[in-house]
C-alpha cells in the first residue's frame, strides 16, 4: 500500500476517533442540560403548586370574612343600642299602675317602640340573656356583679339580676350582670 494511502488511513481513523469523542462529549452536555431543565422544571412546578395554594388560602380566608362581616358587622351598633333597650325597659318597669292611668298612651308607645327594638333585635340576630334568680351562674354568658351569702342557697346560684345580657348570633355581645351566692358561712 502506498504511504500516502496509508496516512489518508490513519487520518480517517483520527478523524472518526475525533467525532466520536465530540459525539460523546455533545451527548454528556446535552444528558447535563436535560438534567439542568428537569431540575428547573420541577422548581417552577413547585412554584406553581404553592402560588395556586396560596390563592385558594386567600380565596377561603376572603369567604370567611365576607360571613363574618355579614354575620357579626352591626356588632358595634348593636352594643351601642343596648342602652336603648335598658332605659326603655327601667321606663316601663317605673311606670306604676296609677302612673300608667295617667299617662296610658305614653306607656302604651313605649312598649310599642320596646317590642319593635326587639324585633330589630331577632331580625339581626341579637338575642337576649335573660338569666333567673336561682338559675346557676355561667362565667360564659354572665358577669359577676358582687358575690354574697344567701342561706338557703347553693354557691353559684344568681342571687340578683342588675342587666339582661344579649348575644349576637352565637358571639356575645354583653354578659348579663348578676350578684352571685358565696357559701353560707357556717
Amino acid at each position: 500500500m502506498d504511504p500516502k494511502d496509508e496516512e489518508f488511513l490513519d487520518n480517517i481513523e483520527a478523524f472518526e476517533k475525533e467525532a466520536d469523542e465530540a459525539e460523546e462529549a455533545e451527548m454528556d452536555d446535552g444528558a447535563i442540560e436535560l438534567d439542568a431543565l428537569k431540575a428547573e422544571r420541577d422548581e417552577f412546578k413547585d412554584k406553581f403548586m404553592r402560588a395556586l395554594a396560596d390563592a385558594e388560602n386567600a380565596r377561603k380566608r376572603g369567604d370567611k370574612m365576607r360571613r363574618d362581616a355579614e354575620l357579626y358587622g352591626g356588632s358595634k351598633l348593636a352594643r351601642d343600642m343596648l342602652p336603648v333597650y335598658d332605659n326603655m325597659k327601667r321606663a316601663l318597669e317605673s311606670a306604676g299602675d296609677e302612673k300608667i292611668e295617667g299617662a296610658k298612651a305614653l306607656i302604651e308607645g313605649v312598649e310599642l317602640t320596646m317590642r319593635e327594638l326587639l324585633n330589630v333585635f331577632s331580625k339581626h340576630g341579637i338575642t337576649v340573656i335573660s338569666p333567673e334568680v336561682g338559675d346557676r351562674f355561667d362565667p360564659n354568658i354572665h358577669e359577676a356583679m358582687f358575690e354574697a351569702p344567701l342561706p338557703g342557697t347553693k354557691a353559684g346560684d344568681i342571687i340578683q339580676v342588675s342587666t339582661e345580657g344579649f348575644m349576637l348570633q352565637d358571639r356575645l355581645l354583653r354578659p348579663a350582670q348578676v350578684g352571685v351566692s358565696s357559701a353560707p358561712k357556717s
